[in-house]
């Protein structure tokens, strides 16, 4: 089991920018009245907010980390590490970190780098650019975690159009000598890693003609190989039951006293399924925020989205012990326990 326990380090502020284009679940027109409501009954998701064509999820995060560089008073020059978590790239090549370095106007020695992760990648990030600079060799540094699924999904295909919203976050890391840091328990099981999957467009399976061939999968699922395909019922079984272990063995392992946890923020998947996972934990509603309603399913973005958006003025007035777990697609979870203290955290920017 990945356990990690990485010390000297502290979390400084987060920020989170989404698309002021907003989609409501109740308009969308391929789907009738009583699917709309079973629809957001079971998933919580009434509306999301989706990108214009042209915009990208670095375009998302920039306007972020711009914003919160500002709000920390850091110097550019003193950023020395920056990391991209998400599935949505600017290119296949060159890495997305590398244009947001220039972008940004990080120095040229930054330590640049991509993940290419969904739903748990901002604790496989965090647990990343914590190790960078547990040593105190690198004093600053940038996570940036978001995704445009809205991109990725058949407008005809109701098991995953009207479930994911699009938005960018940037998390600031900072060295300090003798923190207690971040605990982390991660893992993965890549036999399932057809339950959320895009076939077409890669290198195993490399575009052609036929990848743009529409098929009718099931009644209201209209996809082509170019489009997300999620297997509904695989992934709620892994996320009720891969969600609960994953959390009991961190606290387990690292002797955590789970009523000390002021707040635990799931991966925002469904109400449903996030739902299960609370009960199974015995955790209180009011300890477990929820940002499915206005902003749906974000991939790799809805975890900080949830503490910038359901969570600002209790992280930003004091100290909070805080739990974050994220699951999903890969199949793959993370999850991390540390202490936030005064966090910086601009007002939720909006982009045109």
């Amino acid at each position: 089991m990945a356990f990690l326990h990485i010390k000297n380090v502290v979390l400084r502020g987060v920020a989170a920018c989404i698309p002021a284009r907003v989609e409501e679940n109740t308009d969308l027109a391929h789907m009738t009245a009583p699917d709309i409501e079973k629809l957001v009954a079971t998933t919580g998701i009434e509306r999301r907010h989706i990108v214009n064509t042209g915009t990208c999820t670095s375009d998302l995060c920039l306007k972020a980390a711009e914003q919160l560089i500002n709000e920390l008073k850091w110097d550019t020059k003193e950023i020395e590490a920056l990391i991209f978590v998400s599935q949505t790239p600017d290119y296949i090549l060159p890495a997305t970190s590398c244009l947001l370095q220039d972008r940004l106007g990080l120095p040229a020695d930054c330590i640049s780098l991509d993940i290419s992760l969904g739903c748990s990648g901002f604790v496989y990030g965090l647990s990343t650019l914590a190790s960078y600079m547990q040593t105190g060799m690198i004093k600053k540094a940038l996570l940036l975690a978001g995704d445009t699924s809205s991109l990725t999904c058949s407008k005809k295909d109701k098991s995953t159009y009207p479930l994911f919203g699009d938005a960018g976050t940037v998390t600031a890391l900072e060295f300090s000598e003798g923190a207690d840091g971040f605990k982390f328990h991660l893992g993965c099981d890549g036999s399932g890693s057809n339950a959320i999957i895009i076939n077409d467009g890669g290198y195993r399976n490399p575009f052609n003609s036929e990848s743009l061939t529409t098929s009718d999968i099931a009644e209201g699922i209209s996809r082509s190989k170019l489009h997300l395909a999620l297997d509904g019922m695989d992934v709620f079984s892994f996320g009720i039951s891969m969600a609960p272990e994953t959390v009991n063995a961190l606290l387990r392992r690292f002797n955590i006293d789970k009523e000390k946890i002021d707040f635990f923020y799931f991966h925002q998947a469904n109400k449903m399924m996030n739902e299960r996972i609370r009960k199974k934990l015995l955790l209180p509603e009011h300890k477990v925020p929820l940002s499915l309603r206005q902003f749906g399913n974000t991939s790799s973005a809805s975890i900080p989205l949830t503490m910038v958006t359901q969570t600002a003025k209790a992280l930003s007035s004091g100290e909070n012990e805080v739990l974050a777990c994220g699951f999903g697609v890969g199949l793959s979870w993370g999850t991390v326990c540390f202490t936030a203290k005064y966090l910086t955290i601009p007002e939720l920017i909006y982009y045109d």
